[in-house]
């Protein structure tokens, strides 16, 4: 029965920690594909600004202020677009170190009422054992009472007998 109760408490918890880390992993993952998507933009974009560098639109093949404004636009959207992943990247890591104080204090609390149970168990065992040893001990006070009873009821059928047989005699000898 006890086991049955603790496993019934295990799987809650062990229900209630999945469920839990679903929810967390779903934003995380959402997480995950919000900067794997403004990686790719990244790439993309520093596609372009590698083309831009190769683009000499000015005489004799030489690029023109015009180019070199193009591409440090384009540099300049890069680097925004860094900045960006930055930003999203610490609060993706943030949220990782958010998970795993929350896994952290999870396993204390699950840790300190596994605990809990512990001497919960324990300390009704010992009360199971008192009661029992009590529950022996009164047994054992009845069984000697009804011994002293069936002593006494016997003594008293006794003594009544030996009253009637010497009724009997006084009767028969007058």
């Amino acid at each position: 029965m006890k086991k049955i109760i603790l496993l019934n408490i295990f799987y809650f918890l062990l229900g209630s920690a999945i469920a839990q880390s679903n929810t967390d992993s779903l934003a995380y993952q959402l997480q995950r594909k919000k900067i794997n998507g403004m990686l790719a933009r990244r790439a993309q974009k520093f596609g372009i600004y590698d083309e831009s560098l190769r683009m000499h639109t000015g005489i004799f093949g030489l690029q023109t202020k015009k180019d070199i404004r193009r591409s440090n636009d384009i540099l300049m959207d890069i680097v925004k677009t860094d900045n960006a992943i930055y930003r999203e990247l610490k609060i993706l890591l943030d949220y990782r170190m958010f998970q795993q104080t929350q896994v952290q204090t999870h396993s204390k609390e699950a840790e300190q009422s596994n605990i809990g149970f512990m001497m919960t168990i324990n300390k009704l065992r010992e009360q199971n054992d008192q009661l029992k040893a009590s529950a022996e001990k009164q047994q054992q006070r009845q069984q000697s009472t009804l011994h002293t009873f069936v002593v006494i009821a016997v003594l008293l059928f006794a003594v009544i007998l030996f009253l009637i047989f010497l009724n009997t005699r006084r009767r028969a000898s007058r």
